[in-house]
């Protein structure tokens, strides 16, 4: 451990879930304040009792960030709490594997507003805040390797769609913020065990579904939160002070080659 955020003020979305708390509970250990944004508060309020009972180093705010106005009072309200944001996590997302042909507007919607709105407007008003605050700063988008390649047992066009527009907003905003200093890059995930997979199917079949993916991935297992957590610490860092706009993969392998078919029920966690 270090302290090389010592004094840094980090924003995650979709921060009480399985990866939004890892990544939390590493800026924590290398010295920074974390604010943990999310749409249940119930999630986030138990993220804060384990990572920081205090309060006094990690602060939760529960609520929709869909839109400009939303995301930008968030901002706001971490500003005030902690004095500065100077990396943002955009780690929000619900998976929903639904046919094309039965893709209704709600589910294009849940994947526009689950992953799409919130990057879009919540990296706008930390970007404003970056800038004014004249010494740069890292954005860290949480990706997938569905915006990449698309899985035949998977069908994910809406969550597709909405990842790849997250996937090419950072290429855009790593050109337009490289003048201010803010460093823009994704993670793109494969298979990580969270909680989130007990959302749609029970605790026995989650397992189940976990337990059959290890071998889509050439490493042999499936991800853990904490190897996605190490990842957007390195991209957080100084360590990667001279890479922006890029695409980091942390699936096991996978997009290293084809994948071989999964189960028609495995889903990936969302981030959220």
């Amino acid at each position: 451990m270090s302290d090389q955020f010592a004094g840094k003020v980090v924003l995650i979305t979709g921060g009480g879930g399985g990866i939004g708390k890892a990544a939390a509970q590493r800026f924590l250990e290398e010295g920074a304040n974390v604010v943990l944004s999310g749409t249940r508060a119930s999630v986030l309020e138990a993220a804060q009792q384990e990572l920081d009972p205090s309060g006094e180093r990690v602060a939760v705010r529960a609520g929709e960030v869909t839109t400009r106005d939303q995301a930008h009072d968030l901002v706001r309200w971490a500003v005030e709490r902690y004095g500065s944001v100077d990396v943002l996590v955009n780690s929000t997302g619900i998976f929903r594997p639904v046919p094309f042909l039965e893709q209704t507007e709600e589910h294009f919607e849940e994947a526009q507003n689950s992953i799409l709105r919130p990057t879009y407007w919540v990296s706008q008003a930390v970007a404003a805040v970056m800038a004014e605050q004249g010494d740069g700063g890292a954005i860290v988008n949480v990706g997938s390797m569905w915006a990449v390649d698309a899985i035949e047992t998977t069908p994910t066009s809406a969550y597709s769609a909405a990842q790849a527009g997250r996937h090419m907003l950072a290429k855009n905003l790593a050109i337009e913020l490289a003048p201010v200093g803010v460093r823009v890059n994704t993670v793109a995930l494969a298979f990580v065990e969270t909680p989130a997979y007990r959302r749609f199917m029970s605790p026995e079949e989650a397992q189940e579904v976990l337990d059959a993916v290890n071998g889509f991935h050439p490493l042999g297992r499936r991800g853990q939160p904490e190897d996605v957590a190490e990842a957007i610490l390195f991209l957080a860092g100084a360590g990667s002070g001279w890479i922006t706009g890029t695409l980091l993969p942390v699936d096991g392998g996978v997009l290293a080659g084809r994948a071989p078919a999964v189960h028609a029920g495995a889903a990936e966690p969302a981030a959220a």
